[in-house]
């Protein structure tokens, strides 16, 4: 049997990354997509490798305090923006599956086309037909 120290044993379990970090990680990538950024553009800004931002945008590694700062700039939002979490705010399951949902490369094309639809009576008959769908979909 291993005998492995209690404290390489506390080591190994902080590897993964807390629900925090994947958040804001998961905000970064968000916000970068929502630009048409790529994590190469994104990491040569910032003076890192795509790696690196992979990292940062999976939770894998914390970003920090000056890092933060200059995604924020480069990015164009407040540093707040990054940890609006809905985690920590008490947000609902769904609220939490729309968030990453929308932080999806799909998610942000619909978002991308559905705002440039200026008709308020398109949008709601879009709504309507999206709700529709929806809900066939779950009574299977």
């Amino acid at each position: 049997m291993l005998d492995i120290p209690t404290r390489a044993v506390s080591a190994i379990k902080t590897k993964s990354p807390s629900p925090v970090d994947a958040e804001i990680g998961g905000r970064i990538r968000m916000r970068r997509k929502l630009l048409g950024m790529s994590q190469t553009d994104l990491g040569a800004k910032l003076g890192v490798t795509f790696q690196q931002i992979q990292k940062y945008e999976k939770g894998t590694n914390r970003v920090g305090g000056s890092r933060m700062q200059r995604i924020a700039e480069v990015l164009g939002a407040p540093v707040g923006f990054f940890f609006e979490s809905s985690l920590s705010q008490g947000a609902t399951v769904e609220e939490s599956e729309i968030l990453s949902f929308a932080s999806t490369s799909e998610g942000l094309d619909l978002i991308r086309a559905f705002s440039k639809i200026q008709s308020s009576k398109a949008r709601r008959q879009i709504i309507g037909i999206a709700q529709t769908v929806a809900s066939q979909g779950t009574e299977h």
